[in-house]
Parts: structure tokens; sequence; C-alpha cells
């Protein structure tokens, strides 16, 4: 991916943050620094998060959410607080652009929290418009909404294919 360009891993299958940590791994090096945010992690995955941490300083990981359980799971009450915190990583994500503070700034899941409702797609955007032009920027998520398609540069989609078993021999 080229210096400076925004880069979206999307689709139904798993491993978009781990295709999202290779592309920091790439990043590291060649001697760039890298921060990543995950929204709609909450604080599970603990033990992946220290993993991530023994390759700081040059990756930095944040998460702004409280909650051990899925967004999904939680009560009214539960999941208004989370979405102020889901906004406070958020606007740490447009400072980060906006200041040029890494190489590579990894949006985890962001993609969740505007298919969630949580955010626009417009809030996104202005996210993407307050970047420090030489950052490159990867956004994961299931689903990508048409209104990016103008910021991205590139999109994977991963995609769980099932085998069948039956025509082995």
């Amino acid at each position: 991916m080229k210096k400076g360009a925004v880069q979206v891993i999307c689709g139904s299958g798993k491993g978009k943050t781990n295709a999202a940590i290779g592309r920091a791994i790439s990043a590291l090096a060649e001697h760039e620094s890298v921060i990543m945010i995950q929204f709609m992690k909450g604080n599970q995955a603990a033990e992946s998060k220290d993993v991530l941490a023994r390759l700081e300083p040059e990756l930095k990981v944040f998460r702004f959410e409280k909650s051990a359980c899925f967004f999904e799971t939680l009560s009214q009450e539960q999941k208004a607080e989370e979405m102020m915190n889901i906004r406070n990583g958020l606007n740490f994500a447009r400072k980060v652009m906006a200041t040029g503070e890494c190489d590579l700034l990894i949006l985890d899941e962001i993609l969740g929290i505007v298919d969630c409702g949580i955010i626009t797609a417009e809030d996104l955007i202005h996210t993407l418009e307050a970047r420090e032009s030489e950052m490159s920027v990867v956004l994961t998520g299931k689903v990508f909404p048409k209104e990016l398609e103008h910021y991205v540069d590139h999109i994977s989609m991963i995609q769980d294919l099932k085998v069948d078993k039956s025509k082995e021999e």
C-alpha cells in the first residue's frame, strides 16, 4: 500500500483484524510508527492486547470501551455509556490524523460502529478528511458503506468459504 493511502479490510469472514495487524508489522519492519484504535472489542481478548503491547513503543493500541460484553448485549444505559466511549475513541482518531502522530493508523472495526449506527458514514468521512496527507490508514469491519468509496484507495474482502468435504477422496 502506498504511503498516504486508505485501505479497507472488510467482509463477513474472520481475520480482518489479523490482516490489519499484519499490515502493522510490515510498517514496523519499515521503521514506521503505528497506532491501532480498536472499536467494538470492549475489554475482550486481553491476551491479544498483551501480545501487541510487546511491540510498543512503535505500535500503540488503544481501546476506549470499558465493558467486557458485546455491545449488542448491553442494556440501554450501558450502550449510552459505551457510545460516549466510542465517540471519545473517534475524537482521538481525528486528533491522531490531524497531527500526523504516526505513519500508519489502524481503525479496527470502525466500519462496525458505522453499521451499528453509533456514528454515520459522514462522521467517518469527516475523520478521514482531517488526515495528514502522508499518513496511511486501515479501516476494518464487516460492512463497507458505499459513501466511503471516494475516500478509499484499496478494498480487501475477506470471506469464509465452506469446503465441500464430500468431494474429497
